[in-house]
């Protein structure tokens, strides 16, 4: 600011300056014009501020204002004047006499030469008064510009202050909304986006929160069993039979304990970054088949029945990770589900649909919005079987796939679950049914569960 003001300041100086000498320009050329179309001096002019003198055309001084003048200028210049028709002026110094002088010699076409000149000291004057004057007004104006400035600044900048020290005190215990400035400015929409971010991450929190206190409970809850399976054992002699029901208790335990951790290994993983997936191209049919083989028994044990609608689509998909979804989904027809089972695909787009169907009761409308959700379970106590990973599990596998995972209530009763994978490149008939012969003639895999 203070160079903007010095250099607004040398401007204005030097306008003013040369707009007052353009005047005295001007007031000269006029006198020196009615001096000549007269033939002589104009009487009105004084010795103070204005000096005349009139030459003829042979170079003679033939007035002079006031008498007794010294010669303005020499008659070289006077003579280059007449001859050239020219006129000169300059600032000079005249001698007995104070200030500087503007000095116009003019001549006539008669050849005559009228010199006249005018004192700069009104000039001077006025320009030491402007001068004056701006250095009292730029540093005023510095000043007031500065005041100005800061008060702007501290006003602008007092809403990021005022979100400064609200942020400070912002706690994973204690979260709190920054606010959010009336301005609409830049600033309003910096408190938005970190009130959205705050949001997010209290939610995160909460969410990695509430996942530990699942997580802690789900794994208290079998160990506890387990410890006191083991202590009932050990309380006093026991016979074989009783023995073996207290380790057959312990081991079903140790594999729910071993179950969820597998669970939540995965799904800690997941979080990491992306679930590694090895994707191969997988029959359909086939995958269907082994995970209805997995469940077979323990389907007659429960006295249900489990089939497989036939297909001849074809995965791109990690066989691994999506049997292990077809699993899950298996699992939780067989626990919370009633009537027959059914597995079956259907090609949606460029993808296959796996679905589970059961003819129980189906979701409830509350549960179903949050089924996918990590521990998300319906109505049954804490304390009850599963872990609530099974669905959240399958909307992973779904999702490393690209695809997607969905519930539903069938019209008739019952639920559908499925999770969606690409579906492999077409094949040629020939090379199809060559590969549906090999696979026909492959050996079965390990249905252990």
């Amino acid at each position: 600011m203070a160079v903007v003001l010095a250099a607004v300041g040398l401007f204005v100086y030097h306008r003013v300056a040369n707009e007052l000498l353009a005047t005295v320009d001007q007031s000269l050329s006029a006198q020196a014009k009615d001096e000549l179309g007269a033939h002589r001096l104009d009487v009105d002019t004084d010795g103070e501020t204005t000096l005349a003198q009139l030459y003829s055309s042979s170079g003679g001084l033939l007035d002079s204002h006031p008498q007794g003048l010294a010669p303005l200028l020499d008659r070289r210049l006077v003579a280059a004047a007449r001859t050239r028709r020219i006129w000169t002026n300059e600032q000079i110094r005249l001698a007995g006499r104070r200030s500087e002088w503007r000095v116009l010699a003019l001549s006539s076409r008669r050849g005559s030469v009228a010199v006249v000149a005018r004192s700069l000291a009104p000039r001077s004057d006025s320009l030491a008064h402007l001068r004056h004057e701006l250095l009292v007004f730029l540093p005023l104006a510095l000043l007031a510009a500065s005041l100005g400035g800061y008060a702007l600044a501290a006003g602008a900048l007092r809403p990021v202050e005022l979100l400064r020290r609200r942020a400070q005190a912002v706690t994973a215990d204690q979260p709190a909304a920054l606010p959010v400035p009336q301005g609409g400015d830049e600033i309003s929409r910096l408190a938005v986006t970190l009130n959205d971010m705050l949001a997010r991450l209290h939610a995160a929190v909460q969410h990695e929160r509430r996942f530990v206190a699942d997580a802690s409970h789900e794994l208290r809850t079998p160990l506890a069993l387990l410890q006191t399976e083991l202590e009932l054992a050990l309380r006093r002699p026991r016979t074989r039979e009783e023995l073996e029901d207290a380790l057959r208790s312990a081991s079903e335990e140790t594999h729910r304990l071993v179950r969820l951790a597998e669970d939540l290994l995965l799904i800690a993983r997941a979080d990491q970054g992306p679930l590694p997936i090895r994707r191969e191209e997988v029959d359909a049919d086939r995958l269907l088949t082994d995970v209805a083989a997995r469940f077979a028994t323990r389907a007659r044990t429960l006295d249900r029945v489990l089939r497989t609608e036939p297909s001849e689509l074809r995965l791109d998909a990690d066989p691994l990770r999506v049997e292990q979804a077809l699993g899950n989904l298996v699992d939780n027809a067989l626990t919370h589900g009633e009537g027959d089972v059914e597995l079956s695909a259907v090609a949606v787009g460029p993808s296959v649909e796996l679905h589970v169907l059961d003819e129980g009761e189906g979701f409830s409308q509350e549960f179903r919005a949050r089924a996918f959700d990590r521990f998300s379970r319906g109505d049954e106590a804490r304390s009850g079987s599963g872990s609530g990973l099974g669905l959240s599990i399958v909307e992973l596998v779904a999702r490393a796939h690209g695809g997607a995972a969905g519930a539903r209530n069938r019209p008739g009763g019952g639920a559908d679950v499925w999770l969606s994978v690409p579906a492999a490149a077409p094949l040629s008939t020939p090379r199809r049914a060559e590969q549906r012969r090999a696979v026909l003639r492959a050996p079965s895999r390990s249905r252990g569960s």
